[in-house]
């Protein structure tokens, strides 16, 4: 008698909805096509954006031009020429965060926002406190990952050269059989890493910076750009690459130009790839 009814209870009250049901999860932003003339009018925005604060915008490539200079002049001095290579390599990966705050300088030259020194670098200062952290974990972590793997494919393909200073291991990079391999290896493991990060920041980064979401949601949404739009962003990807290499040429002074163009840049591409968030 008594289980008759509880299962008659059971009945009775199973569809009926809970007093407090659990309020739905926000919806991830909408992706947009990205065309090639997305690229066109983004990089032509960006260079106004340089144009209309120039010094402002050089500072933020000038400060990673010296932070480069002496990255290569400390391995050099600690003797670790093999990582100079690396570093070199990876040194573009990281410019999304050295480009937060050109991203907030052409948030609010598109808005007609006024600001001056202490606006930018406050902004780039409370970012520490929201998600841009943990995405600044995630970065770390494949360029730890992208050291590891270089030393290993260094020790394997060059375990029977010598080298102790820079000349050294430039002609045994460039102009044996050895180095050749280990060149080939090294290209395709970093060609794969950089692809990884590239899809999971080319608009995490700015998109953090605008708007209130995790992490998580703001890599996914990188990704889904990527892959909604593999041509053309993989044209962005090679434009930066490209660019960001020939700025290193000139001792990192490139940069000083290009860093900031790219940022600009950067934040104009992503609010056309990502629809503008609700409200």
């Amino acid at each position: 008698m008594l289980w008759e009814e509880y299962v008659m209870t059971s009945e009775t009250t199973g569809s009926t909805p809970p007093d407090n049901p659990t309020p739905p999860q926000s919806t991830m932003p909408e992706v947009n096509e990205v065309t090639a003339e997305d690229i066109r009018e983004s990089l032509k925005a960006g260079f106004s954006d340089f144009l209309a604060r120039p010094v402002m915008s050089g500072f933020f490539g000038l400060f990673y031009a010296v932070f480069g200079i002496l990255l290569v002049w400390c391995l050099v001095w600690l003797g670790k020429i093999w990582m100079i290579i690396p570093a070199v390599i990876a040194f573009p990966l990281v410019a999304p965060f050295a480009a937060a705050g050109l991203y907030e300088m052409s948030r609010r030259l598109q808005t007609g926002e006024s600001f001056g020194w202490p606006d930018i670098l406050t902004v780039m200062a409370n970012q520490r406190k929201r998600e841009m952290g943990w995405m600044a974990f995630v970065t770390l972590f494949i360029l730890w990952v992208w050291f590891y793997q270089f030393r290993t494919v260094l020790v394997i393909t060059l375990q029977h050269s010598s080298f102790s200073d820079l000349d050294g291991f430039v002609n045994t990079v460039f102009f044996t059989p050895q180095g050749w391999t280990f060149l080939l290896i090294g290209t395709c493991v970093g060609a794969f890493l950089s692809a990884v990060l590239f899809s999971a920041t080319v608009v995490a980064m700015p998109m953090l910076l605008d708007r209130e979401m995790d992490f998580i949601s703001a890599m996914i949404t990188s990704i889904r750009v990527v892959k909604e739009n593999p041509v053309v962003m993989l044209t962005w990807a090679a434009i930066i690459t490209v660019t960001m290499l020939l700025s290193l040429v000139p001792a990192f002074l490139g940069l000083i130009f290009t860093l900031p163009i790219l940022g600009h840049t950067t934040w104009h591409l992503y609010q056309r790839a990502v629809a503008p968030a609700e409200g």
